[in-house]
């Protein structure tokens, strides 16, 4: 597999036995087989193809937040989409109608943070809460990202993405069936490559104070100082899932080094050298706790990847 490997890339983007806790924000992760940079479609669809033919397990990988990685690694071949650097600026065709709209195709490698600015100097709004979302566009379109009242789903028009068969289709909104931090991808075997997106024009200066009014916000509330894979937990129906781990008296609650943040409760941080197990430890007391004291099941919003 590594020689058909590097034939595509080349040597220096293949990596053999690569420690995941270097690829992921949480900081925490044992070795993969290969991690391999893929910067276009069609080295994507041969990397795939090689993966078949082999019978070989792949993962996705964009900023590798919202991931816990067990630390036994994984057994397969982690494939890392490029980092794009700017949005495109589509023509009318897939405006939908609404007056004073633009539409951009925003690659799946992208930060959201870089692309929410791009989009605003565009002049454009209703992305100003990818701002602070510390993952890509690709991993965004999969859960349906969220922040401070806004979702991917309020304004995405469609989606280019690979399907089982390696070819490259698209998806229209209905399409992508996108829920509460859940999307089709979630369940079918296919690949973000990029996606559509309607925003409505505004006033750029006020469109840039926002996006820097909800990074401070995010700064003052957040534990950004410590490695995390962010929100831990999906929201409960009409509950928040942080305010039920603090009233469950769970706030610094730790397990070696993987601890519920002081700062926010929805976030369990690593503290220098957390492990995957010490994190599942954590997940389980905390589901457990919380169910006794509140009632209510708490669900993991972050994936899991290896063998736990």
């Amino acid at each position: 597999m590594y020689e058909k490997l590097t034939a595509i890339v080349g040597t220096d983007r293949v990596k053999c036995d690569e420690s995941m806790k270097n690829h992921t924000t949480f900081r925490i992760g044992g070795p993969a087989d290969f991690y391999i940079e893929s910067r276009s479609t069609k080295e994507l669809q041969d990397i795939l193809a090689i993966c078949r033919t082999h019978e070989a397990a792949h993962a996705i990988l964009g900023n590798g937040s919202n991931l816990l990685v067990s630390d036994k690694g994984f057994r397969g071949v982690v494939i890392k989409m490029q980092e794009e650097e700017s949005i495109l600026l589509l023509d009318d065709e897939k405006n939908t109608g609404e007056p004073e709209c633009l539409v951009f195709r925003i690659p799946a490698g992208m930060k959201l943070a870089k692309a929410a600015m791009q989009v605003a100097e565009h002049g454009c709004t209703g992305f100003e809460y990818a701002a602070g979302i510390p993952g890509t566009l690709g991993g965004a379109v999969v859960m349906n990202a969220g922040a401070y009242d806004g979702t991917i789903e309020d304004s995405i028009v469609g989606a280019l993405v690979l399907n089982e068969e390696g070819d490259v289709v698209y998806l229209n909104k209905e399409e992508l069936e996108l829920g509460y931090r859940t999307s089709i991808i979630q369940r079918r075997p296919y690949i973000v490559l990029s996606a559509d997106f309607e925003f409505k024009k505004g006033n750029k200066d006020v469109i840039l104070n926002r996006i820097l009014e909800l990074n401070r916000l995010r700064s003052e509330k957040q534990p950004l100082e410590y490695p995390s894979a962010g929100s831990t937990f999906k929201r409960p129906a009409d509950n928040y899932a942080g305010k039920l781990i603090m009233e469950s008296g769970l706030r610094g609650y730790r397990v070696n080094d993987a601890a519920v943040s002081e700062k926010h409760c929805g976030f369990v941080v690593n503290l220098g050298s957390a492990t995957a197990k010490d994190v599942l430890t954590i997940l389980d007391d905390i589901v457990r706790i919380v169910k006794e004291k509140a009632g209510v099941t708490l669900e993991p919003e972050i994936k899991f990847l290896g063998e736990m």
